[in-house]
């Protein structure tokens, strides 16, 4: 069925009901859905969107608040056929690394400059920690709030906060946001209403309803995007429709990817909407990329579609879900850019290495065979194994999992001790309208810490070149459930800082503390000494009476 916007002149009334941003709209030039990225140690981008196009979308700028004498421009105004705005983009050039700057989008109605910070150039070891979270959707009032409709989980409690309140009011500095995969799952638009949380519409009249729910999640996101580079991957709520099909049991239907608009289909909201450093790094658009920041090298991939070796992704035509996505390069394209990329690190400069999937292949989830994306392990694996990647994050599976460092599914005998496999940790816990997985028990070999109740975002602070700390922060509260640090012995082309205070210089640490019922230790979980055990012990408690 082709879906256009005269087609949906009879559904108006009732969609009018999903665009509150729209009819508050002073102006049609107004930005809104401000956020950045990096491109390159001495470049910017910013976008935002406006219900009209653009001519020249342009950006004052400058390093003070008030003189903002420099501009920059662009004619990227773009849209698809479904949106209700176009996005804009700016790449700003040319400026100094590690700076603060201050900016405004033309048209802007704010009376203060927003800022950002330019990233910190490789090489530079001063210790900085980053923020990531994976499977985030729009939280109330039409998206996960303190209720749900039938047949959804989790909601959340009278009391909590969300992951986007949570990262926005932590006090402590970050650099930047990375969200690799599963943003606002708007595409539960039909579930939603099926499930009695949204008023029901019509199939026609959903393109609306999607459309404003993406457009609120962004417009959560602004104060944290406004301010903070942006920087996310592929998932497979960027191309799919309620996973390929939702059932209506009170009716005895079930939908298929038919009822996909253009939004939803081939990742084309997620194409114009953001600008990665692709062109910087010689990667492919929003879907892989790389960049320096600091004394690491992060990697974006894409495990959706292009794996390689001729296996077919899951959202590629023929795929397990059925979406038409991709291929969107030649074969085995993102796999030789991986191995031409990571060739071509410098470990004196950037000592660490880490990738992010959306998509985990260690995780002690349900349904292992569709969850786990095993082709990505095949393909993958002994490349990060040959270049001795540090950390490899993922999402997907909405559940907190830390793993050991793993090789060919066997745990690395030397833990966070100065492992020669990478470290796999998977966090899909951000929350979103349908809830939280469950774990099936018992977990895996490699598991050391697990939790499947709890939302939450992943912190992860670089000390020095040796260490590397990883956290789980509970969204509702603050507190930090889950915590270790991974030691890797090599010489640091500046003198390290000092280490630490939970790890030694020839070590490594790990502690977790969480609601009694919500989490699990593996078998061959982190060993501690008898008044480290009783001191985790406590905090177990502690943690459950906070959340509860």
């Amino acid at each position: 069925m082709k879906f256009t916007l005269g087609a949906l002149a009879p559904f108006l009334p009732l969609v009018s009901l999903f665009a509150p941003a729209a009819q508050a709209a002073s102006n049609d030039t107004t930005p809104m859905q401000i956020r950045l990225a990096y491109a390159g140690p001495t470049g910017m981008v910013v976008s935002w969107n406006t219900y009209a196009q653009l001519s020249q979308p342009t950006v004052r700028y400058g390093l003070s608040a008030t003189d903002l004498n420099l501009t920059a421009s662009s004619n990227e105004s773009v849209t698809y056929t479904t949106s209700t705005t176009y996005n804009n983009h700016v790449k700003i050039t040319g400026l100094k690394p590690n700076t603060q700057y201050f900016y405004q989008p033309q048209n802007s109605n704010s009376s203060t400059p927003f800022t950002f910070k330019t990233s910190i150039p490789a090489g530079d070891s001063t210790p900085y920690s980053v923020r990531m979270v994976v499977d985030l959707g729009l939280m109330g009032p039409q998206g996960l709030t303190t209720h749900v409709g039938k047949g959804a989980a989790n909601p959340l409690g009278p009391n909590d906060k969300n992951t986007i309140q949570s990262v926005l009011e932590d006090d402590s500095d970050y650099e930047f946001l990375w969200h690799p995969g599963d943003i606002a799952y708007a595409d539960y638009w039909l579930k939603e209403e099926i499930q009695g949380f949204l008023p029901n519409t019509t199939i026609e009249g959903g393109i609306e309803v999607y459309e404003s729910l993406l457009n609120q999640f962004y417009d959560e996101m602004t104060p944290i995007t406004s301010n903070k580079a942006y920087m996310v991957g592929p998932g497979n709520h960027e191309a799919n429709c309620d996973n390929g099909g939702t059932t209506d049991s009170a009716h005895n239907i079930t939908y298929d990817v038919s009822i996909c608009m253009p939004g939803q289909t081939n990742f084309t909201g997620f194409i114009n909407h953001f600008r990665m450093p692709s062109s910087e790094s010689k990667g492919f658009g929003n879907f892989w990329y790389s960049f320096d920041h600091g004394m690491t090298h992060y990697v974006q991939l894409d495990t959706e579609t292009d794996i390689g070796h001729g296996l077919v992704a899951p959202d590629e035509p023929g795929g397990s879900e059925g979406e038409d996505a991709g291929p969107f390069a030649r074969r085995d394209a993102q796999l030789n850019w991986l191995e031409s990329d990571l060739a071509a690190v410098n470990r004196t400069e950037t000592p660490w290495i880490v990738v992010a999937g959306h998509r985990p292949w260690y995780v002690s989830a349900k349904n292992r065979s569709s969850t786990l994306c095993e082709d990505c392990r095949h393909v993958f694996e002994p490349i990060f194994l040959n270049y001795s990647v540090d950390l490899v994050l993922s999402g997907h599976v909405h559940v907190y999992e830390r793993n050991a460092p793993v090789a060919y599914t066997n745990p690395d005998p030397a833990e966070l001790n100065n492992p020669k496999a990478p470290w796999y940790i998977t966090n899909g816990a951000a929350g979103h309208y349908d809830g939280l997985d469950d774990f099936v028990l018992p977990l895996q070999p490699y598991s050391r810490f697990a939790t499947d109740k709890v939302y939450g975002w992943s912190k992860l602070t670089f000390h020095n070149c040796t260490h590397l700390t990883h956290d789980f922060v509970a969204s509702a509260n603050g507190t930090v459930l889950d915590t270790a640090t991974l030691y890797k012995n090599r010489t640091c082309a500046v003198e390290a800082k000092t280490p630490p205070s939970s790890s030694s210089s020839s070590g490594s640490t790990a502690t977790s503390s969480g609601a009694a019922a919500a989490t699990y230790t593996g078998a061959a979980g982190v060993v501690e000494s008898s008044l480290e055990a009783v001191m985790g012990l406590a905090m177990l408690v502690v943690a459950y009476v906070s959340l509860v």
